[in-house]
C-alpha cells in the first residue's frame, strides 16, 4: 500500500513527502533503492503540490478515529451521581494484607454534601463525616440486600 492510497501516510512522509529509508534497507538493496533514479526530482516536486492535500485527508482521519473513540468509550460510560441523603457503599482500600476474598465495598454511608460534579463528602452510620471527598467512581448505591 501506497502513501497515497491514504492509509499508510507516516509522520516522516507527512514532513518530507518521501518514504524514509532505513539503513538495513540500503545495504539489502530494497526496491526502493533499486528502482532510484536522479529524475526522480520532477516526482518529487510534484508530489510536494499535494503534500498539503495529504495532510488535510490525515486530519480527517485523525478526528474520525477520536470521534470513534469518544463514542466507544461514553457508550460504556455508566453515569451516576448521589443525592444529599443518600446512601452509598465506598470502596475499600486496600492496605497491608488484604485478601482477594475480603469485600471490595463498604458502607453504608450517607451523603451529606456534594462539593462539585462527581465529588462527595460522606459520613458512616455513627454521624462521623469522613475527612476527605469522595469520588463517584469510588462510590456505589447502597442497596439492603
Amino acid at each position: 500500500m501506497t502513501p497515497k492510497e491514504g492509509i499508510g501516510v507516516t509522520p516522516f512522509h507527512l514532513v518530507y513527502s518521501v518514504e524514509a529509508v532505513v539503513p538495513v534497507e540500503v545495504d539489502v538493496e530494497s526496491d526502493q533503492i533499486q528502482h532510484y533514479s536522479e529524475d526522480n526530482t520532477e516526482r518529487m516536486l510534484s508530489e510536494l503540490d499535494l503534500v498539503d492535500e495529504v495532510r488535510a485527508k490525515a486530519v480527517v482521519r485523525l478526528m474520525s478515529y477520536r470521534q470513534r473513540m469518544r463514542q466507544n468509550y461514553n457508550r460504556r460510560v455508566i453515569p451516576r451521581s448521589f443525592q444529599i441523603g443518600n446512601l452509598v457503599w465506598k470502596k475499600v482500600k486496600p492496605f497491608g494484607n488484604v485478601s482477594k476474598l475480603e469485600a471490595p465495598w463498604g458502607g453504608s454511608f450517607k451523603v451529606v454534601g456534594k462539593l462539585r460534579s462527581g465529588t462527595y463528602y460522606l459520613e458512616d452510620e455513627d454521624e462521623r463525616r469522613l475527612e476527605r471527598p469522595w469520588s463517584v467512581n469510588h462510590l456505589q448505591p447502597y442497596r439492603a440486600g
